[in-house]
């Protein structure tokens, strides 16, 4: 974990316990059965940035595209609906940068083609979820670099990794700030796409720049947890 290119996050070792986690981001179509569902507020106000949702429905053309204008706790509420949760830091990252530890998803080395990003999203924003699969990670998950920053559970603290346990870190107790990653379709800097690259922000923002994934334990990574053979 970490690769040394920034002072929040030196390399070190830690060992995860086995996970799902999904393949794309969640959609606006996804979030609006959520919306449907439960009533929760619909993603159409923002911090910065201009929302998709407007008059609380999605434009079709949107439907596959992550939704975005969620704040941290929009994500929790979602994860808890679908009986799932916020990826860690630490999960989040493994999955980025594949069985290789890679700087990228894709590779050691920057490639502009292979995410959405500043370069080349023309006069658009986010792109659909299944689009540039061919930045995939090793694990297969897409999107991990570019199209929107993803929520993960942590708080964020600056020096967490010198203290953090070695076996599945769940971050500090306490904080301002809760983790996203990955880089956005805004971001125009190769540095903001490492796998290794922490960002963060207030629970409460929403911006059209921010979405999420979520994960789940393994069912064989459950029963150990309950001592089940």
């Amino acid at each position: 974990m970490g690769d040394g290119q920034d002072d929040d996050c030196p390399k070190h070792v830690v060992e995860l316990s086995e996970y799902w986690i999904a393949v794309h981001c969640v959609t606006n179509g996804q979030y609006g059965r959520f919306v449907k569902e439960t009533k929760h507020r619909p993603p159409e106000e923002a911090d910065w940035g201009d929302p998709v949702w407007k008059n609380g429905r999605c434009p079709k053309q949107k439907l596959d595209h992550p939704v975005v204008c969620v704040s941290w706790e929009d994500a929790m509420a979602y994860a808890e609906w679908a009986g799932l949760r916020l990826p860690t830091e630490a999960q989040w990252e493994k999955a980025a940068r594949g069985p290789g530890g890679l700087i990228y998803p894709w590779g050691e080395e920057w490639d502009a083609s292979k995410c959405r990003n500043d370069e080349n999203k023309g006069s658009g924003t986010t792109a659909e979820v299944w689009s540039y699969a061919e930045g995939a990670s090793g694990y297969g998950t897409l999107q991990q670099a570019g199209n929107v920053w993803e929520w993960c559970a942590d708080w964020c603290e600056s020096d967490y990794y010198g203290k953090s346990p070695k076996k599945d870190p769940t971050g500090p107790q306490g904080g301002s700030s809760r983790v996203y990653r990955g880089g956005s379709w805004y971001v125009d800097d190769a540095s903001g796409f490492r796998g290794a690259r922490r960002n963060w922000g207030v629970p409460g923002d929403r911006g059209d720049d921010l979405g999420f994934r979520l994960a789940r334990n393994s069912p064989s990574s459950a029963k150990a947890a309950e001592g089940k053979p």
